[in-house]
């Protein structure tokens, strides 16, 4: 990650001096080395130090982009002779076609239907021009990135179905907030490949993957394998308790069960409740347990009030429920003008307040 980050830097430098900005890429070029040790930075430095760039306003002998030119042989040095640049326009060409791509197709300046022939040999076409041993244009780094992105992912079925499905993650973002291009977001999360572009570009052309990447990731997997172990227990006991009001609610139930008695009576029978009783003054049914007269020491006068009380409740709560329906279908008949409805509806029979008006008279 540092290595990658004094990369950056060494691109943003040389932006800089090309917009002859020389303090700003000096501080750059710093940082850099401060990061990671970088040949190109150490020498870029070293040509600052010596008075190699200077800034455009006072340049005399500089190119269009701010970068001083160095003198040809043939001309003997000469600081008003012909002069040659640090990279070619073709190299500066190539960067700027990858800047401007939209997709892995495009960098890679394949079809959609290209086999994966076809795309490892656009990728090594590209990759002995990108290279930034050979290309030292501005942007060649993250330029040399893209393609290797775009290879790992398109020579990849899974990851390649993925992309053509979904896009990358940078695609799906709002228009006002998609600035930047595939040429910048060569390892957007959504299509992270598993090795650096220089590690591709050594296994394209004959190199070996450097053990020392190999054994680092190793040591993550590993590391990412304990820590899953530890938090394990610790989700475990998290869910254990979320669960605990749970658990303390089906123990409450469970124990107040044990403090809570039988009913003394049933209005309706069932195994348990199997001895019909009447009431005295309104005869109405219910029912008692075998053992009713030995476990029963209260006042049967006032146990049968409070069966009477109960029974006519509930005949009122169904005579309602009856009332209701019965004048829904007559206002339905009404609505409709169906006169068969209505009379099917006068016709409803409400057992429940016949019964209660028979016990009330």
């Amino acid at each position: 990650m540092n290595k990658e980050a004094a990369e950056d830097c060494v691109e943003r430098a040389v932006s800089y001096l090309s917009e002859g900005k020389i303090e700003k890429a000096e501080k750059l070029l710093a940082k850099s080395l401060s990061l990671h040790p970088l040949k190109r930075a150490e020498e870029l430095l070293e040509k600052i130090k010596c008075g190699a760039y200077t800034k455009k306003a006072t340049s005399g002998n500089t190119s269009d982009d701010g970068v001083r030119q160095r003198p040809t042989a043939g001309q003997g040095g000469k600081a008003d002779s012909a002069t040659e640049a640090e990279y070619t326009t073709e190299q500066l060409e190539a960067v700027k076609r990858i800047k401007k791509c939209k997709d892995y197709y495009e960098v890679l300046g394949v079809t959609k239907d290209a086999p994966d022939t076809e795309i490892k040999k656009a990728y090594k076409k590209l990759a002995l021009q990108l290279h930034p041993d050979k290309n030292k244009a501005p942007g060649a780094v993250e330029a040399f990135k893209a393609i290797g992105n775009a290879v790992a992912i398109l020579t990849d079925s899974e990851k390649r179905k993925s992309y053509d499905l979904y896009g990358s993650e940078e695609q799906h973002q709002p228009a006002t907030r998609r600035t930047r291009t595939q040429y910048e977001y060569a390892y957007s999360r959504g299509f992270e490949t598993e090795f650096t572009a220089e590690e591709l570009f050594n296994m394209f052309f004959g190199g070996n993957i450097p053990t020392q990447h190999v054994y680092m990731r190793q040591r993550r997997f590993h590391r990412a394998e304990h820590q899953q172990q530890y938090r394990e227990p610790q989700s475990g006991y998290a869910a254990f308790i979320n669960l605990l009001p749970i658990i303390l609610l089906i123990g409450l139930s469970m124990m107040s069960s044990f403090f809570i008695s039988d009913p003394i009576y049933s209005l309706t029978p069932s195994q348990k409740f199997s001895v019909a009783r009447k009431t005295n003054q309104l005869k109405i049914p219910y029912y008692v347990k075998d053992n009713f007269h030995s476990e029963y020491q209260g006042s049967v006068g006032r146990l049968e009030a409070s069966v009477e009380e109960e029974y006519l409740n509930n005949l009122k709560h169904s005579c309602y429920r009856e009332r209701n329906y019965k004048e829904t279908m007559l206002m339905k008949a009404r609505n409709f003008g169906d006169r068969d409805l209505y009379l099917k509806a006068q016709n409803i029979n409400t057992p429940s307040c016949d019964k209660l008006n028979s016990l009330h008279n």
